[in-house]
């Protein structure tokens, strides 16, 4: 925290600032300082579970895993830590109002948060105690008080890990020793398109409640909290270290945890004794359960018999139980004042058998006797080189109208099945019809003959039509040409000095040859300038070479480099213009307007960072 507030709060004063400006600047770290502290530990409070607001399961649960006393403890000490820092941070800030001098502030801010930094030192065993219970709560089973529940219990070592591995996608660990299982496991399954969970409890010992320790409470507080089906394991082949009366003794001893919960008892590993098997006094000891009319069930983990009946027989029991507590609440009845349920009499003693199809029948049968379906690619494997794709062999047709090219099929059904029977004898009718209304002239279409000015008019529009068109495509090119354009005013200069240069060339050329024939007649440039031709140079040598000089392509019917920059200007601003402020013509452009922007590279630097103002 300390660190925290030297790096997000200033950290230079500077000669010249005033006692007031040094009082805020050291006023902002305590005040920094405490909403950081203030901030965290309300997160930790907030944010740990109120044993008040949560389920009684789980209240309970962590009563016995973490001691509720000492959890609230913890949680009101940080609580006070805070409330403490605050009224540090208050009283601190009070006294800072009246610091005369940077050393005093400085010697407040020292104490502020020396004394808020010695008030969470004292807190460091709370908030390990906290960090601890905070790990162990991530590592907790996620149970779901509300949903269907199956729970297994009884004496450790009986199979009850090994029933939620076969039943769930759950994988606990199995050992044969007593005690493997030290907390709560939590495996779902499906049944009847329903999600269910199962709930391995660790075992319990048959002694009084004050004895128990933490592994066996959290049993006892599953099966006191949570309203599920309960399944007691009880192992009849006594391989767990325990007597069968032992472990009818304990049933009895927590039965009272059964109360208002579907019970089955479940004898397990039955691969070793069955249950025909027992002698006739362990007989006797397993009547109590007629008694307290207790179903009892019998399977074995290592062949998985009568695993599947246990899983479905506590699912129907607990699915029963919850329809007919449903029924029993006051709900139900709002429920079922909305509901009208039908019930249908019989109109007449006509048996009416369910109609399922022989080929469906046929398939059941085969599914019995252990026919397999041959598959297309079976009978390719048997034909090899000779196999044919027949796609028409499964249509739901007669052999006769299988291969037919005509019926054809449509979204899957034959169209000659839905053709009226008397389509022929109504096309022959409306055949009829249609002769006798060609006879009577229905569908003659009067000729029309156009005399010669009409047909003059007609040519004429279709001469029109191809001007228009061809005009319509030049002006297409014409606007679709990229040459940059210059203004009238440029245009109107131009156009002058091309007139005047071409009458300055014309009159030179007629004075030309107007001059006497003893005078040594001169060449001139493009600019109107005398050329000097030398000795052994032929005007026609020199003339050829001046018409060779090719013009650059940006600069023609330009008159001289200043039109040239003009344009070259029209142009910049066109693209500027046509690309936006920020936009860029393509991924290539790399344009940029202001080289040097003026409010980064002018002025004076101040006391704040160079790179930016």
């Amino acid at each position: 925290m300390l660190s925290k507030t030297q790096r997000k709060t200033p950290t230079v004063i500077h000669k010249q600032y005033k006692i007031s400006r040094i009082r805020s600047f050291y006023m902002r770290k305590i005040k920094y300082t405490q909403s950081n502290f203030h901030e965290r530990l309300s997160q930790i409070i907030q944010e740990f579970p109120k044993l008040d607001n949560i389920h009684p399961f789980y209240a309970d649960l962590m009563n016995i895993l973490y001691d509720k006393d000492h959890y609230k403890l913890g949680l009101g000490q940080l609580n006070q830590a805070r409330h403490l820092i605050d009224n540090v941070a208050k009283d601190y800030l009070r006294l800072m109002k009246y610091a005369d001098s940077l050393y005093r502030c400085k010697q407040l801010k020292k104490a502020a948060l020396g004394r808020m930094a010695t008030i969470m030192k004292r807190q460091g065993s709370n908030l390990e105690y906290l960090e601890q219970v905070r790990q162990h709560l991530s590592r907790l089973p996620s149970i779901d008080p509300f949903t269907r529940t199956l729970i297994i219990c009884g004496f450790p070592n009986v199979g009850k890990s090994s029933f939620l591995n076969k039943i769930t996608r759950a994988d606990v660990d199995v050992q044969p020793y007593a005690f493997t299982t030290k907390s709560l496991y939590v495996g779902h399954t499906d049944y009847k398109y329903l999600r269910w969970q199962v709930i391995d409890t660790p075992g319990i010992l048959d002694h009084s409640l004050e004895d128990r320790n933490i592994i066996e409470m959290q049993a006892v507080t599953a099966l006191a909290h949570l309203r599920a089906a309960v399944l007691y394991f009880i192992d009849i082949s006594e391989q767990c270290g325990h007597s069968i009366s032992e472990q009818i003794g304990l049933f009895k001893s927590i039965r009272p945890l059964f109360n208002n919960k579907p019970l089955l008892v479940v004898a397990t590993k039955t691969d070793i004794v069955g249950l025909d098997e027992l002698a006739p006094e362990k007989k006797e000891l397993l009547t109590v359960f007629d008694d307290l009319e207790t179903p009892l069930l019998s399977m074995s983990m290592l062949t998985d018999e009568g695993v599947m009946d246990v899983k479905q027989t506590a699912c129907e029991t607990l699915l029963a139980f919850r329809v007919e507590s449903k029924l029993r609440a006051k709900k139900v009845d709002n429920v079922l004042n909305r509901l009208r349920v039908a019930m249908p009499a019989k109109r007449d003693n006509k048996a009416r058998p369910p109609c399922i199809p022989e080929a469906a029948l046929q398939k059941i049968a085969d599914r019995e006797r252990g026919v397999k379906r041959k598959l297309e690619r079976h009978i390719e494997e048997e034909l090899g080189d000779d196999y044919v794709l027949d796609l028409k062999k499964n249509y739901d047709l007669p052999d006769d109208y299988k291969y037919d090219v005509i019926p054809e099929f449509m979204e899957g059904v034959n169209i000659a099945d839905y053709i009226d029977p008397d389509i022929f004898k109504k096309l022959d009718e409306l055949e009829k019809e249609e002769s006798n209304r060609e006879e009577a002239g229905y569908y003659a279409v009067p000729k029309i003959e156009y005399d010669q000015t009409m047909l003059e008019i007609k040519e004429l529009a279709k001469q029109i039509r191809d001007k228009k068109s061809i005009m319509r495509q030049d002006a297409l090119l014409v606007k679709q040409s990229t040459k940059p354009r210059l203004g009238r005013q440029a245009l109107s200069k131009n156009r002058e000095g091309v007139e005047a240069r071409n009458s300055r060339s014309r009159g030179r050329s007629e004075s030309a040859t107007d001059a006497p024939s003893g005078t040594k007649r001169q060449r001139l440039d493009s600019e109107g300038n005398a050329l000097s031709v030398g000795r052994g140079q032929s005007g026609s040598k020199s003339r050829a070479r001046s018409d060779s000089r090719v013009t650059p392509r940006d600069q023609s019917g330009l008159r001289d480099p200043q039109v040239l920059m003009k344009v070259k200007k029209i142009a910049h601003k066109a693209i500027a213009k046509k690309v936006g402020k920020w936009g860029l013509k393509g991924e290539g452009d790399r344009f940029i307007g202001t080289k040097k922007p003026k409010h980064l590279f002018s002025g004076k630097r101040g006391i704040g960072k160079t790179d930016r103002r």
